[in-house]
C-alpha cells in the first residue's frame, strides 16, 4: 500500500474518532483531541472544560471510553489522558457547542450570536466571525455572517492565527450550520524593534577589542624583535643610548642659548661653550692688566704717533 493511502486512512480514522468523542462528551464541553502513535501503543489527549465528568469516580468513566475506543477503533493499548481548557472562550469548538445548545433551546439565532461575538471578544481574542446557515426564518434557506475585530483570510498568518470551529444543529425548520472563527493574540509573531544605541555600543567595544589587540602585537613584535637580537647589536644600541644621553644636558634645557662671548654672535651647541671657556680667562686677565697699568696704555699710543 502506498504512502499517501496510509496518511488518507488514518486522517480518516481520526476524523471519525473526533466526531464520536464529540457526541459522547457533548457536555463535558468537548475541545478537541490529540492522536499520537507510539511503539508502546497510542496515545490519546482530550481536551475538555470540565475533566471531572470525564474520568468518573474512582476512573470508571475513563476505564470504559478506553475499552470502547479499543473495540470500535480496533486502537492498540489506547493510554487516554484528560487535559482542562484554561480559557474555553478562545476555543472555537467549544464556543460553536454553546450557540447550538442556545439554538437547540429556542434562543434567537441572532442573539446567541451576538452573545458569543462579545464573550469571545472580552476574553482578548483579535477578532471573531460567525456564520449561520439554513432555514433561519422562511422556507428558503439562506446564511448571515456576524464579525468584530481584524480576521485574516489568506497567506500564512489566517493559517496560524485563525481557528475554526464548525458545528450543526437540528430544529423544526431544518438543519443549521454554524461555523465559528476566532483570531488569536498570541499566536502573532511578535514585533521587532532596531536597537541603534546597543549596536553603537557593540562597535565601541569592538573597535577597544581591535585597539587592545594592536597594542598586544605591537609589544609582542618588540619583545620578539629584543630577543632576537645578538650581544653585539645590543652593545650597539646601548652605546648609542649613552651618546645621546651625553649630548642631552637637563640642567640647562634641550634649547640652544646665543653665545655672548663670540664676535659672530651665532647660536652654538653645547660642546662649544666648553671649548670657549679659556678664552674668557685670557680676555678677563687682560682686561685687569690694562686697569692696573694705564700709563704703559697712553705711552704706547705716544709712541704709534712719534713713528707716524
Amino acid at each position: 500500500m502506498n504512502a499517501a493511502k496510509n496518511v488518507m486512512i488514518n486522517n480518516y480514522k481520526n476524523m471519525e474518532l473526533d466526531s464520536y468523542l464529540k457526541e459522547t462528551l457533548k457536555e463535558t464541553g468537548y475541545g478537541g483531541v490529540e492522536i499520537q502513535k507510539t511503539p508502546i501503543g497510542t496515545r490519546i489527549t482530550l481536551y475538555v472544560t470540565r475533566p471531572g465528568l470525564v474520568i468518573g469516580r474512582k476512573g470508571v468513566g475513563i476505564k470504559d471510553l478506553t475499552a470502547k475506543l479499543e473495540s470500535n477503533f480496533g486502537l492498540s493499548n489506547p493510554q487516554v489522558s484528560v487535559m482542562e481548557i484554561e480559557v474555553p472562550e478562545l476555543n472555537p469548538k467549544i464556543m460553536a457547542n454553546r450557540i447550538a445548545q442556545l439554538i437547540e433551546r429556542g434562543t434567537a439565532f441572532r442573539r446567541a450570536a451576538m452573545w458569543t461575538l462579545n464573550t469571545v471578544m472580552n476574553a482578548g481574542a483579535l477578532g471573531t466571525e460567525v456564520t449561520i446557515a439554513g432555514k433561519l426564518r422562511s422556507e428558503r434557506a439562506h446564511f448571515e455572517k456576524h464579525t468584530s475585530g481584524i480576521i485574516p483570510k489568506s497567506g500564512n498568518v489566517a493559517d496560524r492565527v485563525v481557528k475554526v470551529g464548525v458545528t450543526n444543529v437540528l430544529t423544526k425548520m431544518g438543519l443549521m450550520g454554524i461555523q465559528l472563527r476566532i483570531a488569536l493574540k498570541n499566536e502573532i509573531p511578535s514585533e521587532f524593534q532596531l536597537n541603534i544605541e546597543s549596536r553603537k555600543d557593540s562597535d565601541s567595544t569592538k573597535e577597544a577589542e581591535g585597539t587592545a589587540s594592536s597594542s598586544v602585537a605591537s609589544s609582542e613584535k618588540e619583545n620578539t624583535e629584543k630577543t632576537l637580537l645578538t650581544p653585539s647589536q645590543k652593545s650597539a644600541n646601548a652605546g648609542n643610548v649613552s651618546q645621546k644621553k651625553e649630548k642631552i644636558n637637563p640642567s640647562i634645557g634641550s634649547r640652544p642659548r646665543k653665545d655672548s662671548y663670540s664676535n659672530e654672535g651665532k647660536y652654538t651647541g653645547y660642546n662649544n661653550t666648553q671649548n670657549d671657556a679659556p678664552r674668557r680667562e685670557n680676555k678677563t686677565q687682560e682686561e685687569i692688566k690694562q686697569q692696573q697699568n694705564p700709563l704703559q696704555e697712553s705711552r704706547g699710543k705716544k709712541s704709534e704717533h712719534v713713528g707716524a
